[in-house]
C-alpha cells in the first residue's frame, strides 16, 4: 500500500500529539483563574505552532503525491467531511483563540513559548465575544472530529484488515504502530499531569485569612529590629515630651524597595514597583507630628514575568492608563515600641479612596534612619482583580518597604 511522504507522515503525527495536549489542557482552563496563567500562555504557544503546522500540512497536501481513497460511497464521503473539518479545526481554533486575545479588555503580550513575540490581531474590542463563541463551538467540534477520525481509522485497520495505518507510518514496523498512535494518549497525558493542583477548599482559605489578619503586618525585619531595640512601656511613655522646634523632613536615600505579595492557591506571586517617590516630615520621638505622601508608578509595577506585567497594568488590575498612580498619605503616627510606629491614613488606587493602615520601625539614630515596614491591602476595595484570571488570588495584598532615609 502507498505510503503518505515522512514530511506528511512527521506534520500528521506531531499535529495529533500537539492537539491531544490542547484538548487535555484547554477544558480546565476556565476554572483555573490565576493559578493557570502559565499554562494558558502555553496553550497559546502551542495553539500557534499548530496553526503553523496545518498550513505546512496544507501545502504539503497539494505539492506531494498521496495515496489513493481506499473507499467509496457515503463513508468515503463520511471520511472527507471528517477530514475537512479536521483541517477547519486546526486552522479556525487557533485563529480564534488569537483573536480573542487580541480583543480581550487585559492586553497581554504573547511570546510564542516566551521567545517569539506575536503581534496582536487589528480587531474591533467588539469581536471579542464572538471571537470567544467561536472559539468555544470550535473545541467541541473539533473534539468529536477528533474522535471520529480516531474511530475511522481504527475500523479500518482492526475491523475490516486493510491496512490502512500503515499508509501512514514511515515504515512497517509494528513498534512504530503503537509507538505513532501512542504519541496522542502521551500528549493527553501530560497535558493533565501538568494541571495546577486544586484551589484549597473554602474552609482552609478562609483559616488563612483569618491568620493573617489575626497576626501583626509587621515584616521579620520589624520584628527582629523591635527585639532589639524594645523598651518598657514606661520608658516610652517618658519619652513623650513637647516637640522642640518644626519637625525635620527626611530625603529618601536610592536603593529602596517596595515590594508586593499575594497568594494564588498553593503558590505566592511576588513582585515590586521599580518607580516611587516619598515626602516624608517627622520627628520620631514626637510621631504625632507625621506627614507622609507616598506616590507609587503603577506601570512600573513588574513580577519578573512579561505576561504577567502586562496583565497588571490592564483594567483588570491597575487599570494605569486611567489611573497611573497610586498615592498613600498621613497625618499622624503613633508608637507601638520603642523603634515601632503605626499609622493610619489615606490609600488612592485606582479611582477609590480607602482608609490604610501601615507598621514600620525606625533603626539608627540621629539624621541617618533606616525604615521598614508593611501593610495588608484588601484589594477588591479598590477593584483590583476583579476579572476571571484573579478568581485564585488571596483577598488580601501585602505589602513590604524598605529604604535609608536622611534628615534635611
Amino acid at each position: 500500500m502507498r505510503r503518505y511522504s515522512l514530511i506528511a507522515i512527521f506534520l500528521h503525527w506531531a499535529i495529533a500529539a500537539l492537539l491531544a495536549f490542547q484538548i487535555a489542557v484547554g477544558s480546565a482552563l476556565e476554572d483555573l483563574g490565576a493559578r493557570g496563567f502559565a499554562l494558558f500562555q502555553l496553550h497559546k504557544s502551542i495553539g500557534i505552532t499548530i496553526l503553523a503546522l496545518t498550513v505546512a500540512r496544507v501545502v504539503v497536501r497539494y505539492t506531494r503525491p498521496r495515496p489513493a481513497p481506499v473507499e467509496g460511497g457515503w463513508q468515503g464521503a463520511l471520511a472527507k467531511g471528517v477530514h475537512g473539518g479536521l483541517y477547519l479545526f486546526m486552522l479556525g481554533a487557533p485563529l480564534t483563540g488569537w483573536a480573542l486575545v487580541s480583543t480581550a479588555k487585559v492586553k497581554v503580550p504573547t511570546l510564542v513559548f516566551g521567545i517569539i513575540p506575536l503581534p496582536h490581531l487589528p480587531l474591533p474590542a467588539g469581536a471579542n465575544d464572538p471571537a470567544l463563541a467561536a472559539h468555544a463551538l470550535l473545541a467541541w467540534v473539533g473534539i468529536a472530529l477528533f474522535a471520529l477520525h480516531v474511530a475511522g481509522a481504527l475500523r479500518h485497520h482492526i475491523l475490516l484488515r486493510d491496512g490502512l495505518l500503515w499508509r501512514m507510518m514511515p515504515a512497517r514496523s509494528p513498534l512504530l504502530l503503537v509507538a505513532l498512535p501512542g504519541l496522542m494518549a502521551a500528549g493527553f497525558l501530560l497535558g493533565r499531569l501538568i494541571l495546577p493542583a486544586p484551589a484549597p477548599k473554602a474552609a482552609a482559605a478562609q483559616e488563612k485569612i483569618l491568620t493573617v489578619e489575626e497576626q501583626s503586618p509587621t515584616d521579620t525585619t520589624a520584628v527582629a529590629d523591635n527585639a532589639v531595640n524594645a523598651a518598657p512601656p514606661a520608658e516610652v511613655e517618658n519619652s513623650a515630651a513637647e516637640p522642640v522646634g518644626p519637625p525635620p523632613a527626611w530625603t529618601v536615600q536610592p536603593g529602596g524597595t517596595i515590594g508586593f505579595s499575594v497568594g494564588n492557591g498553593g503558590d505566592t506571586i511576588r513582585g515590586s514597583f521599580s518607580r516611587w517617590t516619598a515626602k516624608i516630615v517627622m520627628d520620631p520621638d514626637h510621631p504625632e507630628t507625621a506627614d507622609l505622601r507616598v506616590e507609587i508608578d503603577l506601570a512600573s509595577a513588574s513580577v519578573g514575568d512579561a505576561y504577567q506585567d502586562g496583565m497588571l497594568a490592564g483594567d483588570e488590575f491597575f487599570g494605569v492608563a486611567a489611573h497611573p498612580k497610586a498615592v498613600f498619605t498621613v497625618k499622624g503616627a503613633e508608637k507601638t515600641g520603642a523603634n515601632s510606629y503605626r499609622a493610619s491614613g489615606t490609600l488612592t488606587l485606582k479611582g477609590a479612596s480607602e482608609p490604610q493602615a501601615i507598621r514600620f520601625t525606625l533603626s539608627g539614630a540621629g539624621a541617618k534612619r533606616k525604615v521598614s515596614g508593611s501593610a495588608s491591602i484588601a484589594r477588591a476595595a479598590f477593584g483590583v482583580g476583579n476579572g476571571e484570571s484573579s478568581t485564585g488570588l488571596d483577598p488580601k495584598v501585602a505589602l513590604n518597604f524598605r529604604f535609608n532615609a536622611k534628615a534635611e
